[in-house]
């Protein structure tokens, strides 16, 4: 397919994952990223992403979500085999998951079987952490770190030609006319853009701490976790439902720092890095399908590929797969709405 013009609006790790995609499928299509965040700016950023979907995490159907998800895996642990994974932010981590309250908070049933190691914890494991533990899980997985990410997928993009356009958009309507596909990405900036009020913001908080001794992860109860990454380590966290507030709290600092000290107490030694707040565009279907909006300028494809929630580093690719799919259907004129 010749002169199509795309474009993707957003660029955080959904958005630039998905313009990677539409380059790989779309050899001669002009991609550009329309967006007014970028890199550090973005939610992404936030994020400490480990690869860990949450039972929760929800598409149309079972056999997509765990589509998404598996599609997911593949593709970050083939990055993560390639001589320049380090510098993709890209890795393989083990870790520990304990609970004190269920079984069911340890299990993960898109892990157990996708990932290549995931078994109970023993009893000696469960000394790892002060507390009286109960259950536990012991698993491989990967982690992707966007702070790495974000720049080298940019870097990517524009080196096959990619266009990037720093703007904000108000609404869809302006691009009518322009592109033949405008695929959103644009997170939770979309509750606005679509008018959608499936969709809401979950506000997170974690701190950035030295602690080069640590090289595995830990998740307690409570949204606590630990986890190491490149050069720094996550500590965590919040999730504080349709809470707008983009600013570092202190209660939020002192009960993180408290939570993950009691788990590992050497972690009271690790100096702050520094502190990140986002908000996880959490919808309880994440929306990934076609939509013709009727504008003043005609009519205009969209493809949405939004309301990740936690759990976009996790599915990105794969919902990117999945979008770009439906974009091709679109532009072969094959668009059952």
């Amino acid at each position: 397919m010749a002169d199509i013009n795309i474009a993707v609006v957003g660029a955080g790790v959904v958005g630039l994952t998905t313009a990677l995609e539409l380059q790989s499928q779309f050899r001669n299509a002009k991609v550009t990223v329309i967006a007014d965040k970028f890199q550090q700016d973005t939610t992404s950023f936030v994020a400490a992403g480990l690869f860990r979907p949450s039972p929760s995490f929800a598409g149309p159907n079972q056999d997509i979500t765990r589509k998404w998800i598996n599609n997911s895996y593949y593709h970050w642990d083939a990055i993560r085999k390639i001589a320049e994974a380090p510098l993709v932010g890209v890795t393989e981590i083990s870790g520990y998951m304990f609970s004190k309250v269920s079984a069911s908070v340890v299990r993960n049933p898109y892990l157990e079987g996708l990932v290549p190691l995931y078994r109970s914890a023993t009893r000696e494991e469960f000394d790892l952490c002060p507390g009286d533990w109960k259950y536990g899980s012991f698993f491989t997985t990967l982690l992707v770190d966007c702070g790495v990410y974000l720049p080298w997928a940019t870097k990517k993009y524009l080196s096959e030609n990619g266009q990037v356009v720093r703007q904000s958009v108000n609404a869809f309507g302006e691009f009518a006319g322009k592109y033949d596909v405008v695929v959103n990405c644009t997170g939770f900036g979309a509750k606005n853009l679509c008018n959608d009020n499936r969709l809401i913001p979950i506000r997170g908080q974690v701190l950035k701490v030295h602690a080069p001794w640590l090289k595995t992860f830990f998740y307690g109860e409570y949204d606590t976790y630990v986890i190491p990454s490149f050069g720094d380590v996550t500590l965590g966290g919040c999730r504080q439902y349709e809470s707008y507030n983009t600013e570092p709290c202190k209660y939020d600092t002192l009960s993180i720092r408290e939570r993950c000290e009691s788990m590992l107490p050497s972690l009271k030694t690790a100096p702050l890095l520094g502190q990140r707040v986002g908000l996880r565009p959490h919808r309880d279907v994440v929306r990934v399908e076609k939509e013709i909006l009727t504008t003043e300028r005609g009519p205009l494809k969209v493809v949405h590929n939004y309301g990740h929630g936690g759990y976009g580093v996790t599915t990105a690719p794969g919902t990117s797969k999945y979008a770009v799919e439906l974009v091709r259907e679109m532009l072969m004129g094959n668009s059952k709405l």
